[in-house]
């Protein structure tokens, strides 16, 4: 059994922020297992590597003797969280809602210990809430206080719509750990708005207010802009081994360091020594090699990292191709398929102008040959090996 310092030292690495500190020791000195929670709102069918930063600190917590609160907001998301967005997100049908939320069920229990986790539904108490309720909830708060929050406020200055139903989302998220008793709540620090909603409106209900507690939001593969689906700079938790230890080799030596004390299970005094060995003179990459393989490992296998690590070596150091790469068939038409048309229709790259912008980089190849001419034209039936960058490749038969 942890002490409470050290209990502490676990909680606080990697958080942005803890609110409020003094409240969370006494919390901790009760001796009861804490409702530690975190919402989720099955906007997209898959987890990324970005979600664990906060699925990790919640282990951390089962590991600690507390049970976890995963809440799956299948109503809320049909609203949409407009944390951080600059326009009104569309809002999902149930049917697309349920769908996600049945995959995320799935990804989570790859981290979290399902004996110390309890799966939660926002519908269970907010399809109960009758128009009368729902008034009395919007009551609690002013439309000055909703546009102190940032994102509402940047959209109300430079004239960007605001849908009435987006002020409703963080009184209903704050609504969630009324009706969950939550003793802390974890988020990034997007959600910092939406988490102290839910100490105000506990407070209101005359609860003893959570812990809020934020952590960092991970950059993405770019090591700039978050990391998320609609960017582009994400690894799912569910890609193949191989895909996951490719793209964690991509990252940069900066970025790698963020990615350690984020989303590493190593101990912070390990990360230092590895830090020490290369101020000394270790590469790198070797580095990065083990971050890569735990992180494969995790989702997959200890085995599984282990061989992706060798795939990788084998495939990169020694130059040769991967012993498994999609197969796609495409009809070239009379006037036959240039070589963008081609990228993109392999789904190699998201557009023919991302196609281009490849092959003048120079991080196209056919058949082994570097393409940097964007007027390449395929006209004659052939199969091919097309290799973009280092990690995506395809067997294109061109009919």
């Amino acid at each position: 059994m942890a002490t409470i310092d050290e209990a502490l030292s676990i909680i606080r690495r990697g958080t942005e922020e803890i609110l409020v500190e003094e409240e969370l020791i006494e919390k901790l000195k009760s001796g009861r297992p804490l409702r530690v929670k975190l919402g989720c709102d099955p906007t997209a069918p898959d987890l990324h590597l970005g979600h664990t930063v906060v699925l990790n600190k919640l282990r951390q917590f089962q590991d600690l003797g507390h049970e976890v609160q995963f809440l799956i907001g299948d109503f809320t998301g049909m609203i949409g969280d407009p944390s951080g967005k600059n326009e009104t997100r569309p809002p999902l049908s149930r049917e697309q809602v349920q769908e996600n939320a049945q995959t995320y069920q799935k990804q989570v229990f790859k981290i979290l210990d399902p004996a110390k986790t309890q799966i939660m539904f926002n519908s269970a108490w907010m399809n109960k809430l009758t128009s009368a309720d729902l008034i009395r909830l919007a009551s609690t708060y002013t439309v000055a206080r909703m546009l102190e929050r940032d994102d509402f406020h940047k959209r109300y200055t430079t004239g960007q719509p605001i849908a009435i139903h987006e002020f409703l989302y963080p009184l209903l998220q704050g609504y969630d750990s009324v009706a969950m008793q939550s003793d802390i709540e974890l988020g990034g620090t997007d959600q910092k708005f939406n988490l102290l909603m839910g100490r105000e409106l506990q407070k209101h209900f005359n609860q003893k207010p959570q812990i809020i507690i934020t952590l960092p939001l991970l950059p993405g593969l770019d090591g700039v802009k978050k990391m998320s689906k609609s960017v582009g700079n994400y690894i799912g938790i569910s890609e193949s081994p191989d895909q996951i230890f490719g793209k964690v080799m991509s990252i940069s030596d900066e970025t790698m360091w963020l990615w350690y004390e984020l989303i590493s299970f190593r101990s912070l005094a390990e990360v230092r020594k590895l830090r020490d060995a290369v101020n000394e003179g270790m590469n790198p990459r070797d580095v990065k090699f083990l971050l890569a393989e735990e992180i494969a490992g995790r989702f997959h296998g200890e085995q599984a990292g282990r061989q992706a690590r060798e795939n990788f070596v084998a495939q990169f150091q020694k130059g040769q191709l991967p012993e498994e790469m999609p197969e796609v068939k495409l009809a070239m038409g009379e006037k036959g398929m240039s070589i963008a048309a081609v990228i993109k229709s392999a789904g190699l790259a998201e557009s023919a102008s991302e196609a281009n912008r490849l092959i003048q980089q120079g991080a196209v190849r056919v058949d082994g040959e570097r393409i940097q001419d964007r007027n390449v034209l395929f006209e004659d039936k052939k199969t091919i090996i097309l290799q973009v960058g280092k990690r995506r490749f395809a067997k294109v038969t061109l009919e």
